[in-house]
């Protein structure tokens, strides 16, 4: 470029040359760190997916979830149909634990009854059962032997009575209880000896029910005053041989032996006045009469045997 002489001045004009110089970058580094930070996130989700999937799962579905990926054993459709997939076929928000996959072999309306709920009851239906008819015949029964028996005890030689004998309603069947109070006593005191009229009213009882199927149980109860010496006697031995004692009165009154289910005395245990255990109501002996065999539930009493003598072991 030149520049202009100055005046007056025969020089010749100064070139100035600017050199402009691009350094020369090095080559582009690419994307690698890129690739090294997603598959940082990706095992960090896969991580936090773990523990999600331990905090939200069951012991039964993280087995199976094992089991997906590295089956070791064929348990894949031991508990519900379709279940040949993670979690058994099932998923973690199925509340009753039963599939529903496109490809599952069943289905909750074809195997699961509609208003079906389950419980002691199941399988016997409302109607046209064994179950269903022993239940209301038995009802019956009990309903007319209370009806006769309430009948009897107002003639004036159980009238003193009628008061000391209660009828309840359980679900093993109708519960006669013979109830002491302050005034009367069924047994004399603090023996197993049945006074008269206590005797004549159980001799009743066991006229009654003699006609009917329906198996008894017998269960003494004390009031929780001690003995002196509980070696000797106790209220344990009291209440059974009370208990005993009523079941040798209606046996002589003509129930046949194979009749008596269960004997038993539970002392002071259960008592009737609950917030005074030494009242003397809570001395009674009680007479159920049971539902037959298949009519009454399978927990509790049925699997409960006697002895020859009638003393439940």
């Amino acid at each position: 470029m030149a520049a202009r002489a100055p005046h007056g001045s025969n020089q010749p004009p100064k070139i100035i040359v600017k050199k402009i110089y691009i350094e020369a970058h090095g080559a582009h580094h690419g994307g690698a760190w890129k690739v090294a930070y997603a598959d940082f996130v990706t095992a960090m989700m896969a991580f936090f997916l773990l523990l999600w999937i331990l905090g939200a799962t069951t012991e039964k579905q993280r087995r199976g979830i094992a089991d997906y990926f590295s089956p070791t054993l064929v348990n894949m459709k031991e508990n519900s149909a379709g279940s040949n997939g993670m979690f058994g076929g099932s998923s973690i928000t199925d509340k009753d634990n039963y599939p529903h996959r496109a490809s599952q072999t069943g289905t909750k309306s074809l195997t699961i009854p509609v208003g079906a709920t389950g419980g002691a009851n199941i399988g016997s239906g409302e109607k046209g059962s064994l179950k269903a008819r022993l239940t209301a015949e038995d009802q019956r029964n009990f309903d007319e032997m209370k009806r006769k028996l309430e009948q009897a005890m107002k003639s004036p030689a159980f009238a003193k009575l009628a008061s000391h004998v209660k009828f309840i309603q359980t679900r093993d069947g109708l519960r006669i209880d013979l109830v002491d109070d302050a005034d009367y006593s069924m047994f004399a005191l603090g023996t197993t000896q049945l006074v008269p009229e206590a005797s004549n009213l159980i001799g009743m009882i066991a006229g009654s029910v003699k006609g009917m199927e329906n198996p008894i149980m017998i269960r003494g109860h004390t009031d929780n005053l001690a003995y002196g010496n509980p070696l000797a006697m106790n209220n344990w031995m009291l209440s059974t041989g009370r208990a005993e004692a009523t079941r040798r009165r209606l046996a002589t009154g003509g129930l046949m032996e194979d009749r008596f289910y269960r004997i038993e005395g539970v002392a002071d245990r259960e008592p009737m006045i609950a917030n005074n255990p030494a009242d003397p109501r809570n001395r009674r002996v009680s007479i159920t009469l049971l539902y037959r065999a298949g009519s009454f539930d399978d927990g509790g009493s049925t699997s409960i045997r006697t002895s020859p003598g009638g003393l439940s072991k």
